[in-house]
């Protein structure tokens, strides 16, 4: 997908997230690392947002996912920041701080450097969840160069936040997600 179409996709996909938030009288939060708050951008994009995004966490280093969200020291050590349960702890967190009905959060590599054979480049965990205890990680892998799989990550979040959204308070599972 072009630059130009995801951007075309996330202003699409941003407003029609408002629109559910809005009829569902929910708040969202956002809890980003390698979009650097990407995903708040596109949300806020869209007029009227304050009714349904208060705030959001832009944690870029380990120091602040611990010291804002609550990630422990000891999952960063064993896992690293690109992982399931730090992406998970992230979403637990952001719910915990900023009291929202709904909360992604995001850690990955962008690149162009900081890749390695278990963790390439384009390597993106995504982890969504509600105040009612739902939660969902999964793993991702975008081909392109660093701005491409930042944009590929917030197009895939705000997709699945608005297809959390539409499933209201059913049990819900989003659907097996391939290469990115």
């Amino acid at each position: 997908m072009q630059h130009a179409d995801l951007d075309v996709t996330l202003m699409h996909l941003a407003a029609e997230l408002g629109a559910e938030l809005k009829a569902l009288q929910w708040q969202v939060t956002a809890a980003e690392s390698c979009t650097g708050g990407g995903i708040a951008a596109a949300i806020t994009a869209v007029a009227g947002s304050s009714a349904w995004f208060e705030v959001g966490f832009v944690t870029y280093a380990n120091r602040t996912k611990t010291s804002l969200l609550g990630v422990p020291e000891a999952t960063l050590e064993a896992h690293g920041a690109v992982s399931e349960p730090v992406v998970l702890a992230m979403v637990e967190g952001a719910l915990a701080a900023s009291g929202a009905d709904l909360a992604v959060a995001v850690s990955g590599i962008a690149g162009p450097d900081g890749g390695s054979r278990e963790k390439p480049v384009g390597t993106v965990w995504l982890a969504w969840g509600r105040a009612d205890g739902w939660r969902r990680a999964r793993c991702f892998y975008f081909d392109g160069d660093r701005a491409s799989v930042r944009r590929q990550a917030v197009v895939v979040a705000l997709r699945e936040l608005v297809d959390i959204c539409q499933h209201g308070g059913r049990a819900y599972e989003p659907p097996e997600v391939g290469r990115g």
